[in-house]
């Protein structure tokens, strides 16, 4: 049996999973990193620890499935997007620890950049938004704030790169920094109508533009590795797709009106939109869905902070479970939230808010609030903000939904599920695809190899489907959802 070794690296852990080439999982191993918080409203990881789990991934799902060396194909890598590393590319070490895609120490430089009026122009080159969650900012803070890093940089000795690219280069022993273009175009570096690097981008942050990696296709083959000796002979890396975009791989979203929406430690909702970029409506933005030597197609994306991340707050830091798979029960044992709503804005408020400023809040509660009104409000305010950024697309963008394929952890809750068909009223397709980011990857890596001949192979393997339909009448959705949205006025309000 032929498998693909897919890294899948996200914000809080780093899987390894073997898939066959029909697409079912063979085996995963998953190991988590460390988060630090070294200021209010900064994120960073530590790079060389996230290489490290890289390795020791790899090697565990390799003894523990006992799949023959010879037996896997290549390795394909998906990867946390926009969270960024620079390092030195002599000694290979980082300068600073990755500045994560939650981090808010950039929001200074955006506002020099807005001052300046230069929202319109990098909205319309890059397709986003001036917002400290894209990977720029937090690569001009470190050069303008670490020691010695500004010399170095410009006398070409440093290099930035978003994960995937730190990955590559460390797997390869620094033969390969490269990036492929879904990662990118999540950087507000790069041009989504020329495709390429854009160079006044750089020039007005003072990042010198030889820092970036090179952009290929991501059905291209980057490198080769035998992952520090773990293999007998160098495997092809093929196959890299930021998560989000490997997730709409993953899931087929392979024409216009397809959507995704991925539930992780944030969330991704993208609708693709076809051969070319267009506009997105505000509080959305444009992003290259995935390059392939055959093909390009764009989507319109929308990105909130904080869905799985506060489940994990529940149960982490208040305490009031004792894992994610109890909501579900918890949740469902009372018949509504009893006028209760949480608003997770932990790190502020993404699309379509984009306000860094705003905070978390839980209000609408009594004295008969209980632990399940509160947890049921957490699991609804997923819903809600799903809600907020396919309503912006269908509504305002003019495109239909065909369909929402979903894909994460949460999935599996049928509460928040239903919840989810019920504020869209629409039907959602929870597919009996595993690990749908990883699995995009993996399908690119065999795109690149030559083990599939094009898009319809990969779709035909898709066999299972599960649609969920809304069952509240309107008047009932709106009552919900304009309480919500109250409820965000109220955390938007803390800013001012």
């Amino acid at each position: 049996m032929s498998c693909f070794l897919s890294i899948d690296q996200s914000t809080s852990a780093t899987k390894a999973v073997l898939f066959s080439e029909t697409g079912r999982v063979v085996h995963r191993e998953n190991l988590d990193h460390k988060q630090y918080y070294p200021q209010p409203g900064w994120v960073e990881h530590d790079p060389e620890e996230i290489f490290t789990n890289t390795l020791k991934v790899i090697k565990r799902v390799v003894e523990i499935s006992e799949v023959d060396h010879d037996q896997i194909l290549g390795i394909a890598i998906t990867n946390q997007r926009e969270t960024v590393v620079v390092w030195d590319k002599y000694t290979g070490k980082p300068v600073y620890n990755a500045i994560v895609w939650q981090c808010n120490r950039g929001v200074s430089k955006c506002m020099e950049l807005k001052e300046k009026g230069l929202e319109n122009s990098i909205c319309e080159k890059t397709g986003l938004i001036i917002d400290p969650y894209f990977s720029a900012t937090g690569i001009a803070w470190v050069l303008d704030n670490i020691e010695g890093a500004r010399q170095k940089a410009n006398n070409g000795r440093l290099l930035y790169g978003t994960i995937d690219s730190w990955l590559i280069w460390n797997l390869t022993g620094g033969k390969i920094h490269a990036t492929d273009h879904s990662n990118a175009c999540r950087t507000m570096l790069y041009n989504i109508n020329k495709m390429c690097w854009d160079v006044d981008i750089h020039k007005e942050l003072d990042i010198p533009v030889r820092m970036a990696p090179e952009i290929k296709f991501s059905d291209e083959i980057f490198g080769y590795t035998d992952a520090g000796g773990i293999f007998n002979r160098p495997l092809p890396i093929a196959g890299i797709l930021g998560d989000s975009h490997a997730a709409l791989f993953g899931q087929n979203c392979f024409d216009a009106g397809m959507g995704k929406a991925t539930y992780g430690t944030g969330s991704s909702i993208m609708m693709n939109i076809g051969s070319k970029p267009v506009r997105s409506p505000e509080g959305l933005v444009t992003s290259i869905g995935y390059a392939l030597n055959s093909g390009v197609s764009y989507v319109f994306e929308g990105n909130i902070h904080c869905t799985g991340a506060t489940i994990k707050w529940l149960q982490d830091d208040l305490k009031l479970i004792k894992n994610a798979a109890e909501t579900e029960e918890i949740a469902s044992s009372v018949t509504d939230t009893d006028g209760v709503y949480f608003v997770p804005a932990f790190t502020g408020l993404g699309a379509p808010y984009w306000d860094n400023g705003a905070r978390a809040l839980i209000c609408g509660m009594s004295r008969g609030t209980s632990k399940a009104h509160v947890v049921r409000a957490a699991l609804e305010a997923i819903a809600f903000q799903v809600k907020d950024l396919v309503d912006l697309m269908t509504q305002q963008a003019g495109i239909s939904l065909k369909e929402l394929r979903v894909d994460g952890g949460p999935v599996r809750n049928n509460f928040l599920m239903q919840f989810q068909a019920d504020v869209l009223n629409a039907s959602i397709n929870r597919s009996d695809i595993e690990e749908a980011s990883a699995l995009g990857a993996a399908f690119t890596c065999g795109l690149a190899i030559g083990i599939f001949k094009d898009l319809k192979q990969i779709e035909d393997l898709r066999t299972v489907n599960d649609y969920i339909t809304g069952k509240l009448a309107p008047d009932e959705i709106d009552l919900k959802y304009n309480g919500w949205k109250n409820a965000v006025k109220r955390a938007l309000l803390i800013t001012e």
